[in-house]
């Protein structure tokens, strides 16, 4: 492979002309598509093979032109204290709403008068407008939106409390300009580490240019495919992060291949070459797990991986072709001024010097490259503290991240509804006062759909009426054809509840085989209930996938191992901070957490998806420096210690740029958009500097040469995939007309 990528780079810096003007002819051609594009709507949300889903598609077919994933909106009157929503002009401005309300859109699918249908409150205090629409709230109109909101205003001038729940104020998510400040720390954190401008650039505006291309498709193809509208947020997110870091890995090492001495086309190549290949593989880590989310069978879950997937792959190919291309327009820019200085001066003192570099000489360049004669870096000093006391830092390390997964034991899963909105906005004010109102269950009725007769449908009816949990039970109301009935359950406690949860278990097991329920709370649970039940199979899939492809990369059983576990290890304490910060509420205020609750059912899987193939970064990128060292004669201390002199302050830089960039999206006004950028960061803190700085060095000191074990049989039935550049160094002096071989040279930082 490294000869193959070798190859790449430097037909990529030859004709760099032509690859910068495909790539942004592909970005013109995205961008073309995304602006011509229908207008994104939100990703129906289904859930095949369950029984939510089932009662749902059996409305769509008995009760046509109920809208059943039409958005709804509930308008909520609270009279004055002592008064009543039945004294006349109450009655009357309530009424007036009702006529507003089915007169301001054409998008009105129905409004139901709360006197007609009995939605005042037993004590007279509240009552409640309940309105359907024909398109979901993605698909509504500013006009209709803005009518919904002023519903009210002579009632609230006259003394009421007028408040509007449901899911019809819903609006497209925005991050705000968090995502910015994210991009502006990783700028300021490559230019620290390059101590150049325009090598510091560089990893910038190829991330741009490749999340451009990849949202840019992702919103011409997001009304054809049915992509939702976090879709696009999500793979920037994860396209920015491993777009920055892997041009920031292929440029650093094409900065030491020049220092080094070697011209540029052979130092584009030889980055390509090395430091290429790890970002393959560690991209196809993160493709692996984004495409493996497809084995929960949920169609939303499923393209948001497969788009981000796509945004990675992106990333690597620009990483692999536009980097060196720019690099050979920027020329001898992206190196600091000290390297340039003494390359300069390499030329001007010519063959006598570099006779004398070989003869024992420094070799030019070599300070700047990390050379043993260099003073120890952090990396080093660090690295032989580990090898001084790999028990300690391993129990520290354990033991640590042990105590913040704590909190994952208490995990609650679920979906969040108007419950969990901040106590500022209208939608929980609406939620409250139903609650107080009608009881906690009113705002999560559910959906009971029959499939057969009058008969059949009054016996289900009967059977609802006993079961506990069960508040109020509305008589079956028929399709036209009789041959179907739908009924409205009021649980007693709040839709998110384990009382709510039981109470639809018992309504299924008790009711019969034609009998099913829906509604926004069933379908959360049964999405809670898909969710779980495909952990373990999608994290054996994807750990299983990552184990092989790490054995090809690192040969060996145990690396891959200890990479596996290390990754649980931070996932889970990753969970836990989760957990500590969005259900308990610790420091929520900190972090814009207005209101607590159940964590999204989507967030373990996801977590475990998304930092499982960001995790490998890092272990292939740090650890294949060990084993570059390691096979080309050095103890396995020593390696260890090489792969952190040349390695780790490029991976802290990574470490901080993905955390910065993930970090940007805490200030997302979406909750799962904040949650998950909350959660991305802090296990990318946990990863990067607990388990890959600390846990692996400690855990291969503790392995010594058995780390790099492998049986015959299998390391010849491995393919050799040549990540180290073997190949590579048996024409060093026929590419740079140095006459000396790379087994003289040092080893490159990356």
């Amino acid at each position: 492979m490294a000869s193959f990528l070798y190859k790449i780079g430097r037909s990529a810096f030859r004709r760099r002309r032509l690859v910068a003007l495909l790539w942004v002819a592909l970005l013109a051609l995205a961008g073309f598509g995304a602006a011509t594009a229908p207008a994104a709507t939100s990703s129906s949300f289904s859930i095949p093979g369950t029984e939510a889903q089932r009662a749902f598609d059996l409305l769509e077919e008995r009760f046509p032109g109920s809208n059943a994933d039409g958005a709804t909106a509930r308008v909520v009157f609270k009279a004055p204290e002592g008064r009543s929503v039945n004294d006349p002009e109450f009655k009357a401005e309530v009424t007036e709403a009702v006529a507003d309300l089915t007169s301001g859109s054409d998008q009105v699918a129905s409004v139901s008068d709360p006197y007609a249908s009995q939605a005042v409150s037993q004590d007279g205090s509240t009552a409640y407008i309940s309105v359907s629409y024909k398109t979901n709230p993605f698909e509504l109109t500013e006009s209709t939106r803005s009518a919904l909101e002023q519903t009210g205003e002579a009632a609230r001038e006259g003394g009421m409390t007028v408040e509007i729940g449901g899911d019809a104020l819903q609006t497209i998510p925005h991050t705000g300009a968090g995502e910015i400040v994210g991009v502006v720390i990783a700028a300021i954190v490559l230019v620290i580490t390059f101590g150049s401008l325009v090598a510091a650039g560089l990893p910038l505006l190829t991330a741009l240019i490749g999340v451009g291309i990849g949202i840019s498709g992702i919103t011409a193809l997001a009304s054809t495919l049915d992509l939702g509208t976090t879709t696009s947020t999500l793979a920037m997110m994860i396209g920015l992060a491993v777009g920055i870091d892997y041009a920031l890995f292929i440029v650093s090492r094409y900065r030491v291949e020049r220092a080094e001495g070697r011209d540029a086309e052979e130092a584009a190549g030889r980055a390509v070459g090395t430091a290429g290949s790890a970002v393959v593989f560690a991209g196809l880590t993160v493709i692996i797990a984004l495409v493996g989310l497809a084995v929960v069978n949920i169609p939303m879950l499923s393209k948001m991986g497969f788009a981000a997937a796509g945004t990675v792959a992106i990333a690597v190919l620009v990483a692999l072709t536009l980097i060196p291309a720019l690099l050979g327009f920027a020329g001898d820019r992206v190196l600091g001024r000290a390297v340039r200085k003494a390359l300069a001066a390499k030329d001007a003192k010519g063959a006598k010097d570099a006779e004398g570099a070989k003869d024992g000489a420094p070799e030019t360049g070599g300070a700047a490259a990390g050379g043993e004669t260099a003073k120890p870096n952090a990396g080093t000093r660090w690295a032989r503290f580990v090898l001084r006391r790999p028990v300690v830092v391993l129990l520290a390390g354990v033991i640590g991240l042990g105590a913040v997964a704590v909190p994952a034991a208490s995990l609650q899963v679920g979906l969040p509804d108007d419950g969990s909105q901040p106590v500022s906005t209208t939608q929980r004010k609406a939620y409250d006062l139903l609650s107080e109102g009608f009881g906690p269950g009113f705002n999560g009725p559910l959906v009971v759909v029959v499939d057969g007769d009058a008969a059949a449908a009054e016996s289900a009816a009967e059977t609802i009426r006993g079961i506990e949990g069960a508040a109020a039970v509305t008589p079956p109301t028929p399709n036209k054809a009789g041959d179907a009935a739908m009924i409205t359950v009021i649980p007693e406690d709040r839709p998110s509840s384990k009382a709510t949860e039981d109470l639809v278990h018992d309504i299924r097991e008790q009711s019969g085989d034609d009998v099913y329920v829906t509604g926004a709370t069933a379908m959360n649970i049964d999405f809670s209930q898909r969710m779980n039940d495909a952990l373990l199979p999608y994290l054996g899939l994807v750990v299983g996938l990552a184990f092989l492809l790490l054995m090809v990369v690192f040969r060996s059983i145990l690396v891959p191992l200890k990479a596996a576990l290390g990754f649980l290890l931070s996932v889970v304490a990753a969970l836990g901070a989760v957990v500590a910060v969005f259900q308990w509420g610790w420091l929520g205020s900190l972090f814009g957490v207005e209101q607590t609750g159940p964590i999204m059912s989507m967030m373990p899987i996801f977590m475990i998806g998304v930092v499982f193939g960001l995790a490998m970064d890092y272990e292939v990128f740090l650890v294949t420096r060990m084993r570059e060292a390691y096979v080309h004669g050095q103890r396995p201390g020593e390696a260890i210690v090489t792969g952190f002199r040349h390695g780790a302050r490029v991976v802290t830089a990574a470490a901080v740029i993905m955390i910065a960039v993930f970090a940007g999206f805490i200030g997302s006004s979406e909750q799962m958009i904040k949650m998950i950028g909350f959660g991305l960061a802090i296990a990318v803190v946990f990863d990067a500097f607990v388990v890959r700085m600390a846990i692996v060095p400690a855990v291969l000191a503790l392995l010594g040469a058995k780390a790099w074990w492998l049986p015959r049989w299998l390391d010849r039935a491995l393919p050799d995939v040549d990540v180290e550049g073997d190949r590579l160094r048996g024409s060093a002096s026929a590419s740079d007309g140095s006459g000396e071989g790379d087994a003289d040279r040092e080893l490159a930082r990356v």
